[in-house]
């Protein structure tokens, strides 16, 4: 006794297969071009009211701290120490989200690990 084969079982997997590969180097590209873009971008944060305000990039350096001399007092360097962190964690925070937020969108949700 032969085994039925379904009718088109196996006939569209090749294409289906180069169709998927595709579909995901096509993703890769995307997410490639996003991630340049993104890594340029800049994000500014700020703390203690504006007295510190931090630029990064989002290849996540720091660009530039910008101190309001005001804030500067020789008694107190943990102050100015904690709001200049606060300051680089919150705009590192917005430059993070960004991305994965644009990476989310250009995957679909899909969790493929190595490709962002």
């Amino acid at each position: 006794m032969k085994a039925r084969v379904p009718k088109n079982f196996g006939g569209g997997a090749p294409s289906n297969l180069q169709q998927l590969a595709r579909q995901a180097q096509k993703m890769q590209e995307e997410m490639d071009s996003a991630s340049t873009e993104l890594e340029a971008k800049e994000y500014t944060a700020a703390s203690g009211g504006e007295a510190v305000k931090v630029t990064v990039t989002g290849a996540m350096e720091v660009k530039s701290i910008d101190i309001k001399p005001e804030v500067v007092d020789p008694e107190d360097i943990e102050m100015l120490t904690d709001l200049v962190i606060a300051a680089v964690n919150e705009a590192l925070r917005k430059a993070a989200t960004e991305k994965e937020e644009v990476m989310t969108k250009i995957s679909g949700g899909l969790n493929m690990p190595g490709l962002f």
